[in-house]
């Protein structure tokens, strides 16, 4: 399977160049894989460069769940840092990816200097 990069997921999101989303419409039509790493950055862009909304990453991030052409690495993790993400979105969406990660590699608790991310079942404040 193919896997694409944050500004081809940036762009299906987002829609903000027609040229682009076409090319990476047709890119993934046959499906495409999404790593943790891509998604991350990706949740970065939407907040800082396109000022989103906690609610409205969340939204997105769902979206991207259920799409039809696209495979997210470990869904079940992705699910999992969603839910702590609606619940504290203070914490930022890659905190909560973070410890899921951690989590699903039986590598808790994670060590954190973030107040927040300390207080998540898994994690550890220093």
């Amino acid at each position: 399977m193919r896997a694409i990069d944050t500004n081809v997921l940036v762009r299906l999101i987002t829609r903000d160049d027609p040229g682009q989303v076409t090319a990476a419409e047709a890119f993934v039509a046959n499906g495409a894989w999404v790593s943790y790493l891509v998604l991350a950055e990706a949740t970065w862009v939407l907040s800082a460069v396109y000022h989103l909304e906690p609610p409205e990453i969340a939204k997105m991030v769902e979206m991207l769940l259920y799409h039809k052409d696209l495979t997210l690495e470990g869904s079940e993790v992705v699910t999992a840092a969603l839910e702590h993400f609606r619940k504290k979105p203070a914490l930022g969406f890659s905190d909560c990816l973070l410890l899921e990660i951690a989590r699903k590699a039986g590598h808790t608790p994670l060590g954190t200097f973030d107040q927040g991310l300390g207080r998540l079942p898994g994690a550890q404040k220093l």
